[in-house]
């Protein structure tokens, strides 16, 4: 049955009741036309709660708008929702990416994540290509997708919204993978869950690095909102050392915008619960609204938390990561790089759930409490214990 407006509706219900589906809930094909983001595809998601939120099919499918009952939880940064026919990832020493960084979820990978790097290409066997220059958090973002459907599907009385595409990053003499990304959300929910497959559709043996950039802003994000994970230890911090409070922001609990603010990263070591899977959010106590990120300790061994509270560009990411923040280099020598050989992929299995009142927020907080304790102190000292990552070939 579809749950909306306090009633249980069976799909005659609900065709009983409307012109079309499309008057309560769906998914639709548009195409923005004006300044820099004119020309790109992009759907739109509605599930009849007050959940609404839009993917670039020409952005590799990522999740740019989205809000509840009209107040916004995804981020929109002063560089827009640039057209990729505009960005160039290699500009600015490799951090032409910042140009075109805005949304609730942008994609990292497919090949490279982290800080831009340079790292040897061998395994291409190109004499005329001994090295690779990979820019900040990778190429992938800015690649259209195909787009090989989207629609509404009634599994009995449960309708389901959906989307699929692929996203090929590839090149003559370098790598040759596909993400095949599929968006779902039902029907009288408050979730949106997202399935991807990296897979090497190349002959060469190929590294493969993946990221999510999940970006949270204004409203949800405001002075008091509170970050809520399993921590079982503060790995690392980006701004730790002499300095590390100086900017007077801790790990849990938010300010407003802040002046010449400059952005804190931590890495935190997460528990999982027994179905291996790991919850974090943000909350905002006086809204009575959340966004829970959910994903699986095993595909995503690694987690950051990203504070940009620069007035102007407010936001706070949530980062799960198939490696660690000490960047490409230190995957390959620490023996933590995922090869995939020709036909090889990794699934990724990721929930996004908005959480609607007290009630929903204070139940979170507890099933994340009962997995890890985090840490009841701002600026826990970091352990630099970068734990083996396991199970990589």
């Amino acid at each position: 049955m579809v749950e909306l407006y306090g009633a249980s509706l069976s799909r005659s219900d609900l065709a009983a009741r409307t012109g079309s589906p499309d008057q309560v809930a769906g998914v639709r094909l548009m195409t923005l036309g004006d300044g820099l983001e004119r020309g790109i595809r992009m759907l739109e998601f509605r599930t009849g709660t007050g959940l609404r939120f839009t993917a670039l099919v020409d952005r590799a499918l990522d999740l740019a708008d989205c809000d509840f009952r009209g107040q916004a939880i995804g981020w929109h940064s002063p560089s827009g929702f640039r057209h990729p026919g505009l960005h160039d990832a290699e500009a600015e020493g490799g951090i032409g990416w910042a140009r075109s960084f805005s949304g609730l979820l942008v994609t990292c990978g497919l090949d490279h994540i982290l800080f831009p790097d340079t790292v040897p290409a061998e395994t291409y066997h190109y004499p005329g290509r001994t090295s690779v220059l990979h820019p900040l958090h990778g190429r992938v973002s800015a690649i259209p997708a195909r787009l090989t459907g989207y629609g509404e599907r009634w599994d009995g009385d449960k309708c389901i919204l959906w989307a699929e595409g692929i996203v090929q990053q590839a090149a003559v003499f370098a790598e040759n993978l596909h993400l095949v990304r599929r968006i779902e959300a039902d029907v009288g929910g408050n979730e949106i869950r997202l399935s991807d497959r990296v897979v090497n559709r190349g002959f060469y043996r190929t590294p493969h690095m993946y990221c999510y950039h999940i970006n949270l802003a204004y409203p949800l994000l405001d002075k008091g909102s509170r970050y809520l994970a399993p921590i079982r230890d503060v790995v690392w911090a980006g701004h730790a050392g002499a300095n590390y409070e100086a900017q007077g922001v801790g790990y849990r609990t938010l300010p407003g915008p802040q002046i010449n603010f400059s952005e804190q990263v931590w890495q935190h070591e997460m528990g999982a619960d027994a179905q291996g899977l790991v919850p974090v959010a943000l909350v905002n106590d006086r809204l009575g609204l959340g966004m829970e990120v959910t994903t699986s300790k095993a595909q995503f061994p690694c987690q950051y938390e990203w504070q940009n509270l620069q007035a102007g560009q407010y936001a706070l990411g949530i980062e799960p990561s198939s490696n660690h923040v000490l960047g490409n280099r230190a995957a390959r020598d620490r023996g933590e790089m995922t090869w995939l050989e020709h036909a090889d992929e990794r699934r990724y299995d990721t929930m996004f759930r908005v959480l609607d009142g007290a009630s929903a927020i204070a139940a979170v907080e507890a099933r994340i409490v009962g997995i890890a304790m985090q840490p009841d102190e701002d600026y826990p000292a970091p352990s630099k214990n970068h734990l083996p990552i396991e199970g990589r070939s």
